[in-house]
């Protein structure tokens, strides 16, 4: 003789089981970082080059006077790594580092962004003169270690939209003023 479960108790034990299997699989995450080197920028121009994980990193312990720097990590590997320097301006640093920005993949010149610009397929780097404790020198921002997104294209204009926007706030926060 077989025994019925009441429908209520099928329905109640059903109903736990889903709920702990959707709770206790969470998928991966999408990340907002609304803040790099300790400044401001809009989260949407960081978020192309974060993939979808299960941890989020920002490490800008490793900044300095005059040379702020911070690394984006998803699941732990390096996503992201920002590094600006307020230098001297008598020297061509687009020139001295073409050797650097060809390890990053086909680097081309942008225009609009400070008084040079260089993107590659997984970085970037602008330049900008400035005035910086009432003498001339020169800012700048460097961003790579960018793999994500995978379309090459996409990650290009990514670099660029965040070169553009990030580099006249971090010079500000820096004072180093065009």
């Amino acid at each position: 003789m077989k025994k019925k479960l009441p429908r209520q108790l099928v329905g109640a034990t059903l109903s736990a089981v889903l709920l702990i299997g959707i709770t206790g699989c969470a998928g991966p995450e999408s990340f907002t970082v609304s803040d790099l080197c300790g400044r401001k920028v809009d989260s949407a121009l960081v978020a192309p080059f974060l993939p979808k994980g299960e941890t989020l990193k920002v490490d800008d312990g490793i900044s300095a006077p005059e040379q702020p720097r911070c690394q984006v990590y998803v699941d732990d590997d390096l996503r992201l790594y920002v590094r600006g320097n307020i230098d001297k301006a008598d020297f061509d640093i687009l020139k001295a580092t073409e050797r650097n920005m060809r390890r990053l993949g086909n680097p081309a010149p942008v225009d609009g962004i400070g008084d040079g610009a260089s993107i590659a397929d997984r970085g970037a780097m602008a330049v900008q003169a400035c005035t910086y404790k009432g003498e001339k020198r020169q800012y700048i921002l460097e961003i790579d270690r960018v793999d994500h997104p995978a379309n090459t294209v996409e990650r290009r204009e990514a670099l660029q939209k965040l070169l553009r926007a990030h580099l006249p706030v971090i010079m500000k926060a820096e004072g180093c003023r065009p």
